[in-house]
């Protein structure tokens, strides 16, 4: 009886939280350049790099609105938030190169080195970067998440749709932000911290200061 009280309980708060993160983030997600207020930041989330240095459609599409956002004057920075945790890998650079050669000035691209999840992204955003304001530039099945945690982190936050067109496995895409979305309701509700913080870097100020290399 107790194991299926505890089955249970699991189904409806997975339920719940699947209902609730959609729900609330909703209003605050968008799909037209021109709906999406002004921020001091794009969010750039990270997602796979090939070894011979391509992004990935997902990340290729994601840096394309991020920079949109910018040359439309929605954002004056952006921050570049993914994997670089060994040498050999690098998400966040591979975009700060797309974006120099874009015409992004250099102290307008902020790194972050150690967004190796969502949650740690969004909390890195506030607590390093000292963001207020952003704008998280992701694709629709994973903005619900990003958006809730990042007003459950107390920052103004919004969302753009990157979806420029049909991804590979969208179907198991779907099935893991359903987990993804309990875990970060978890992160929320016992206010975790990732591994990795580390000293201040003001959005506000060069986003050189945040680069493993100057260039």
């Amino acid at each position: 009886m107790l194991g299926i009280l505890i089955v249970a309980s699991g189904l409806l708060l997975f339920i719940f939280v699947n209902s609730f993160i959609p729900a609330t983030s909703a209003p605050y997600i968008f799909s037209e350049l021109d709906d999406v207020p002004k921020a001091q930041a794009a969010l750039v989330l990270g997602s796979k790099v090939y070894a011979d240095g391509r992004m990935s459609d997902v990340l290729a599409d994601r840096t394309l609105k991020g920079l949109e956002l910018y040359q439309e004057g929605k954002v004056s920075k952006i921050l570049v938030s993914g994997d670089h945790g060994r040498e050999e890998y690098d998400e966040v650079n591979t975009v700060k190169k797309y974006l120099l050669e874009n015409s992004v000035q250099e102290e307008d691209i902020f790194l972050d080195h150690a967004g190796f999840d969502t949650y740690d992204s969004l909390y890195r955003a506030k607590h390093i970067f000292e963001v207020e304001s952003v704008v998280i530039v992701t694709q629709e099945f994973h903005l619900p998440r990003a958006v809730y945690i990042g007003r459950s982190l107390g920052i103004e936050t919004y969302g753009y749709k990157a979806d420029r067109q049909e991804y590979i496995a969208a179907a198991w895409n779907s099935f893991r932000e359903s987990l993804a979305r309990m875990k970060a309701f978890f992160d929320v509700t016992f206010q975790s911290k990732p591994k990795f913080l580390g000293e201040t870097i003001p959005i506000t100020g060069d986003g050189r200061e945040s680069w493993d290399e100057k260039t």
